[in-house]
């Protein structure tokens, strides 16, 4: 083999190499571009599942913004009426049972179970009553989160027993877990509004969701409410 032909076999061999190198760059590129589309359809099944599940997850609840924190009040009134001579107690005072919260006339009114003062009378001297009230108080143990549900709004599927959580607009959106514990029987009064075409009053019923007051003790009467209940 003369020089000539050495050379001629080398630059063949180079000639090759550069053909695998471009192949392997081919190769290599397409590997990426397969991957590449591999991500975007997991992304885009990951995606589409997510959203079918917020979807299904949105069906199986049942929303009441208009909600409250409370409790059915106490009303502490005298038998006999009389001048309002005094008031011992303030809003917000945890009163045990037997206390006396105020004097009218010469009767002293007292609480007949342990509880927090909501309402106190603080015009003294005024003449009071009988079964007038001058003190309201709540039983915390009673505290219920209530909202309003409209008729049309998932109503017929919200029963008792079923798990329910609330965020409270004094807590931001730390969520707390509850339990449906009563859907009123009949409606309460709402808004009226009747338009020209005589469209028929919309019911709204009240729910109300029980929870433990010993774990949230942070939750007042009267604080606003959102409630999610889950069918079952």
């Amino acid at each position: 083999m003369n020089n000539q032909e050495a050379k001629e076999i080398i630059k063949e061999e180079e000639k090759l190499i550069a053909e695998v190198k471009k192949e392997e760059k081919l190769i290599n590129r397409l590997i990426k571009d397969v991957r590449v589309l591999i991500v975007a359809i997991i992304v885009v099944a990951v995606a589409l599942a997510g959203g079918i599940y917020f979807v299904i997850n949105m069906q199986n609840q049942i929303k009441i913004d208009d909600s409250q924190i409370m409790a059915d009040s106490i009303d502490l009134a005298p038998t006999s009426g009389g001048a309002l001579e005094a008031v011992y107690v303030n809003e917000g005072d945890q009163i045990p049972a037997d206390t006396v919260v105020a004097r009218v006339g010469n009767e002293l009114v007292k609480s007949k179970i342990a509880g927090t003062v909501i309402m106190v009378r603080e015009d003294i001297g005024k003449l009071v009553s009988p079964g007038e009230t001058v003190v309201s108080m709540i039983n915390p143990a009673d505290l219920r989160v209530v909202g309003s549900l409209e008729e049309d709004k998932g109503l017929q599927n919200v029963s008792v027993g079923q798990r329910a959580t609330f965020t409270v607009d004094a807590f931001g959106g730390r969520v707390f877990d509850g339990i449906v514990d009563e859907v009123s029987p009949t409606s309460r009064q709402s808004d009226v509004v009747f338009n020209i075409s005589n469209q028929r009053e919309e019911q709204e019923f009240n729910v109300k969701v029980r929870y433990d007051v010993s774990a949230y003790p942070e939750l007042k009467n009267g604080m606003s409410a959102k409630l999610t209940i889950y069918r079952n």
